[in-house]
């Protein structure tokens, strides 16, 4: 695995798109479609605010692109069945936002709802910098064509991507899970599963993200790269805006660590209002969940196992989960990973949710 690193281009789009994504913020307030105008109870406050963070391990984090769209679905297949929405007021005070297949963990290059086209994120191309923030790690140039051997005998790339199978890929997944990125099962098959925690990854060392394990995410591997906690005590679910991951953390440790993908800071139109798929930042609390494919009264599309945190914002399950900001608000995590939050980790309502 000895990819070169791309150029840096992309940290300077990501943060000029960041101050736009943040002046949306200060105007739109909650008019996004995966909020409401219902406030949450007044006994759902948060009950913990974030600590002030201490210096990690990880060499920063990259500036979050613009809207774009999802990425290869967790199922392993390209995801084009994922239609994926965002969360959107419902007529009860909450909102949706849709996901695919409950039973399937899928992250699957889809069509949000909001009717925009999907493209897979580029691979060292003008287009990657721009949805990408961080440095160039994805395919080198020369793909190890042999020395003189037959073709038959050419030597495996040096990179490890989406598709691969074999002993490489089952150590890069045993060093995720060990790490703490969401990887449920080391099979030596690079799924979207595996590339998910590899987007995790390369969020959380600010590098590149192509879903592609060159040699500077395979170094971020080797030297731990993993984000820290902004709390300190009690079990919080946080949410990182800038790097957009999503993290259970239990006493100021992170237990794990997954992709999200939040609000893309874009207006849209619904049932004749006009909306802003915007993620607030704040100290909340899980107040309301469903145990369900839940529907979105603006039909913009289901969401899988929603827990709502403010107003109609939920985290939830989605067959689309790209490397960059693409819902309407709500955040964002793979079907899979949001079984894991219910079924394994608990969130009840309650659990206080940091969003920053």
């Amino acid at each position: 695995m000895h990819a070169r690193p791309a150029p840096g281009a992309g940290r300077t789009v990501g943060k000029r798109v960041l101050g736009t994504l943040g002046a949306v913020a200060l105007t739109a307030g909650l008019l996004s479609a995966c909020g409401d105008q219902e406030e949450p109870p007044s006994d759902a406050g948060a009950s913990s605010a974030p600590a002030e963070s201490s210096p990690g391990t990880d060499p920063g984090s990259s500036a979050e692109p613009g809207a774009g769209e999802p990425t290869a679905g967790e199922d392993g297949t390209d995801g084009s069945d994922g239609a994926e929405g965002s969360g959107e007021p419902t007529d009860d005070g909450t909102t949706a936002e849709p996901s695919d297949d409950p039973s399937d963990a899928g992250d699957g290059a889809g069509n949000d709802e909001d009717g925009t086209d999907d493209e897979q994120p580029g691979k060292g191309s003008s287009q990657g910098d721009e949805q990408s923030g961080g440095k160039g790690d994805g395919k080198g140039e020369n793909e190890g064509k042999g020395d003189g051997k037959d073709s038959a005998e050419e030597e495996k790339p040096d990179y490890v991507e989406l598709g691969e199978t074999g002993e490489r890929v089952s150590a890069l997944q045993q060093r995720l899970q060990d790490l703490g990125y969401f990887v449920t099962s080391v099979d030596g098959a690079f799924g979207s599963e595996t590339q998910q925690a590899v987007f995790a990854l390369q969020k959380a060392g600010g590098l590149y993200r192509d879903g592609v394990v060159g040699d500077v995410t395979q170094q971020a591997a080797d030297k731990g790269v993993v984000p820290r906690a902004q709390t300190s005590s009690g079990k919080v679910l946080e949410i990182d805006i800038d790097r957009q991951l999503v993290l259970a953390v239990e006493n100021g440790k992170v237990v794990k660590i997954i992709n999200a993908s939040s609000g893309n800071g874009e207006t849209y139109e619904a049932k004749g209002a006009t909306y802003t798929a915007y993620t607030p930042r704040g100290s909340f609390a899980v107040y309301r969940e469903e145990n369900r494919m839940y529907s979105s009264s603006l039909e913009l599309g289901d969401m899988w196992r929603p827990k709502f945190f403010t107003g109609g914002i939920a985290v939830h399950g989605s067959a689309s989960v790209p490397a960059f900001p693409a819902s309407h608000g709500c955040v964002r995590v793979s079907n899979s990973a949001m079984d894991w939050i219910w079924d394994t980790w608990g969130a009840p309502s309650g659990t206080p949710v940091v969003v920053y």
